[in-house]
């Protein structure tokens, strides 16, 4: 997978945007999709990891690593999109404001600009939070480790970790402050990357119910990511006892209220395009369910609404077959959630003798490929590399890791 997607760049850096299936009125395509799907993605691992231990979850601690670790990877694979976007990779160093004798200065007043500052503080400040959360478990490897190499290089990760009491209380303070610093970057994000949409005079674009929707959307499908993903670590490690059924349940809880937040989403976008008045708003919506796309907004739809409906039954949000299916789903789901918003807007806009018909070409779809190459790629480094679940935060909660006063003490 990975080598397609280098392929495809190779050949987008040789021939340009032009090899893909972007055209005039859809500027915007694969590209765009694929980096506000992957942002989405990257939002369940600080929300698991940083507000549920805010808010004292012991549950988090199963899966808060492994989340936080595909945070970061799929922010990366997020980022490239947009780099390559601009045709000319080569110059994205001007996306960043610098001091310079011209006074040339990027344009403050653009949301995609925007993106460039939320995007990469986002993933500083999730790469530092994931970190600071290893120091313990790099210092047990570094004293477990039997080669030389292996203990340098996790001595120098450790930062000289001696389990103290000192260098806990300094953990406990800096894990808290990060986490604290998190939580309203996870809303921040994708409320950003909403603006890249809704500011501009698009219809079907122009819209205040973006951001929470964008959100709701980007917490749907991290979820039923990091829930792929951990069932498959669960069968694969033999994890069962560590990562439950419990957590998974409490999962599935929480894509089903995002799911029903999505849906209510939907149903709000299209009664607010009649209430308008506005005949463009009006056909615009009426063209998503019934025009060329039309395949495309219903497999959102039945992927996004209808089939988390199932985890209303118990039986079925504990079973691992059921909800690995549904969290599939819902990933394709999510993924036709931003094709149709982005391409039904820019195929059919105001002006009729304008409009136009987008196809992605075969690199388009090789890129695509690609990220989930790189993607996996990365996971499964990190998983040969570093313990996916938090060794310290599991011993603190394991049975009689706390000191008691009862019986014979």
């Amino acid at each position: 997978m990975l080598l397609v997607g280098i392929i495809s760049l190779a050949v987008t850096f040789i021939f340009g945007v032009g090899a893909w299936g972007v055209n005039q009125p859809v500027g915007w395509g694969f590209d765009i999709v694929n980096f506000v799907f992957w942002v989405g993605i990257g939002h369940a691992g600080t929300l698991i990891s940083a507000i549920l231990f805010l808010l004292r979850q012991r549950w988090r601690t199963g899966i808060a690593r492994f989340a936080e670790a595909m945070t970061i990877f799929a922010v990366m694979c997020a980022g490239l999109f947009p780099l390559i976007h601009t045709g000319r990779p080569w110059l994205d160093g001007y996306l960043m404001p610098y001091p310079n004798q011209h006074s040339l200065w990027v344009n403050f007043t653009s949301p995609l600009l925007w993106d460039v500052f939320a995007v990469s503080t986002y993933f500083t400040v999730s790469l530092i939070f994931w970190y600071v959360g290893l120091i313990p478990d790099f210092a047990t490897l570094r004293d477990r480790a039997t080669s030389k190499i292996k203990k340098i290089i996790y001595s120098i990760f450790s930062l000289g970790w001696r389990h103290s009491n000192r260098h806990w209380q300094h953990y406990e303070m800096a894990y808290l402050i990060l986490a604290g610093f998190a939580t309203p970057l996870v809303l921040s994000v994708h409320t950003i990357v909403s603006f890249d949409f809704a500011v501009s005079v698009i219809p079907g674009w122009h819209t205040t119910i973006f951001p929470p929707y964008f959100v709701a959307g980007a917490v749907f499908s991290g979820f039923a990511m990091v829930q792929n993903m951990l069932i498959l670590i669960r069968k694969i490690f033999n994890l069962k006892h560590i990562i439950t059924l419990d957590h998974l349940e409490k999962m599935n809880k929480v894509m089903l209220t995002t799911g029903l937040m999505v849906g209510y989403a939907y149903a709000m976008e299209f009664f607010i395009a009649w209430y308008s008045g506005n005949a463009t708003e009006q056909f615009v919506f009426l063209n998503r369910a019934l025009g060329p796309y039309a395949w495309a907004y219903w497999i959102m739809v039945s992927c996004n609404v209808l089939i988390p409906q199932f985890f209303w039954f118990k039986k079925l949000r504990r079973s691992i077959v059921v909800m690995f299916i549904i969290g599939v789903l819902v990933n394709v789901g999510m993924w036709f959630e931003r094709f149709v918003i982005v391409v039904t807007s820019l195929s059919r806009d105001y002006l009729p003798s304008s409009w136009g018909h987008y196809i992605p070409s075969i690199f388009d779809i090789g890129i695509f490929i690609g990220s989930f190459g790189l993607f996996f790629t990365l996971l499964l480094l990190f998983i040969k590399t570093v313990p996916v679940v938090s060794l310290s935060e599991v011993k603190a909660v394991i049975d009689g890791a706390q000191p008691t006063h009862g019986g014979r003490h």
